[in-house]
């Protein structure tokens, strides 16, 4: 007779590849239901867009064919639950799960890029997901997004007037490029920068999220330490190309990470325009800037390499017209940011398994 037992511990057996633990005591096993050698159950994942998810699912039933009844029906639901590692006091972004800093030591890597299409990517695998633009100097996110001529709206939240973030392709956006007009530049001195960074964590209502991504500004200045002093960040993906030059300034972005008073986890560096690839070619591969700087780069430190981005005209092309290359049907651009999306999640998963939550920076006068 198979019992609710007898399952678990069949299913103690299964290991969860990334955190180390079986499954069992990790949790993720629930509403078991048994009728004769029928048995169905759950499994709750770290994250939706979980890569392992079919490895997981067939171990299950492997478990309880081997260790119960070979004849046994076994269904196995998949479900997730998007992990958080947060033991602030939560007055600031309380029901943002993760927060992720997408920053490059330079600009011109594509760094917006990759942020629009792994927010995108996240919210397509079932995430819940907010896009901050965090620069605020070069504001592109109302372009990539295709919501420039949207104005962000007002709502009363517990008696607090708070601004109401735009949603596109289910992503919550802000930026300040939704407040001033295009041909209006933002011409201020560092403190307002800051000043109005703090504005969008504080003063928007993003509400529930599994993952706010936030588009850093280039370089290793005043907003990066805003963003460090203002929320306990969950980690930062790294953002370099292949040429030399792009990876010492990336090795710039990963040593502020590293500072000591910082202390920033980073969940990895992905290489965007790794390679060309014409259409009438996609079998093709041209490597135009040379090859494998942000790799070298991430095994120079120790750190996970979130995978690379193909130079292909539908990235430029989404970027300009306001439709992401995630959505769009050239399968090598919207795979290759699929596959970033699901190793940023994994990544996450794992920092918050074990390591301890970051702590935001203490402000020093």
């Amino acid at each position: 007779m198979i019992t609710q037992e007898s399952v678990l511990a069949a299913l103690s057996h299964v290991e969860e590849p990334d955190l180390g633990k079986d499954l069992v005591t990790l949790n993720m096993i629930q509403d078991i239901h048994i009728n004769g050698i029928e048995v169905a159950f759950t499994v709750v994942l770290t994250t939706p867009a979980c890569p392992l998810k079919d490895l997981i699912e067939r171990a299950c039933i492997n478990a309880i064919h081997h260790f119960i009844d070979k004849q046994a029906v076994v269904k196995v639901n998949l479900t997730a639950k998007v992990t958080a590692n947060r033991k602030d006091n939560k007055n600031v972004l309380a029901e943002v799960k993760n927060i992720i800093v997408v920053a490059s030591g330079k600009g011109g890597v594509g760094k917006s890029t990759v942020a629009v299409n792994l927010a995108l990517s996240l919210a397509q695998q079932g995430a819940t997901v907010g896009l901050l633009d965090a620069d605020i100097y070069g504001p592109s996110i109302p372009i990539m997004l295709g919501i420039k001529h949207e104005r962000p709206k007002m709502t009363t939240i517990i008696g607090k007037g708070m601004i109401v973030p735009i949603l596109k392709y289910g992503i919550s956006a802000m930026s300040i490029g939704l407040l001033i007009e295009d041909d209006q530049a933002v011409i201020w001195r560092g403190p307002m920068a800051s000043s109005a960074l703090k504005q969008f964590i504080n003063d928007v209502y993003w509400g529930a999220l599994d993952y706010l991504i936030l588009d850093m500004p280039p370089g290793t200045g005043d907003v990066h330490l805003t963003i460090a002093q203002s929320v306990p960040i969950t980690g930062a993906v790294i953002v370099s190309t292949p040429q030399a030059v792009a990876a010492a300034d990336a090795q710039k972005a990963i040593m502020m990470f590293k500072q000591q008073q910082i202390n920033v986890p980073i969940l990895g560096v992905v290489e965007n325009m790794a390679y060309f690839t014409p259409a009438e070619l996609p079998n093709n591969k041209y490597y135009i800037f040379g090859s494998g700087g942000a790799k070298q780069l991430a095994e120079q430190y120790g750190l996970p390499y979130l995978g690379e981005i193909p130079l292909v005209q539908s990235i430029r092309e989404g970027g300009d017209n306001g439709i992401p290359a995630g959505l769009d049907s050239d399968a090598i651009a919207r795979e290759a940011f699929e596959k970033l999306a699901k190793n940023v999640a994994r990544n996450v998963a794992m920092r918050n398994a074990n390591i301890a939550p970051t702590k935001v920076v203490e402000i020093v006068e």
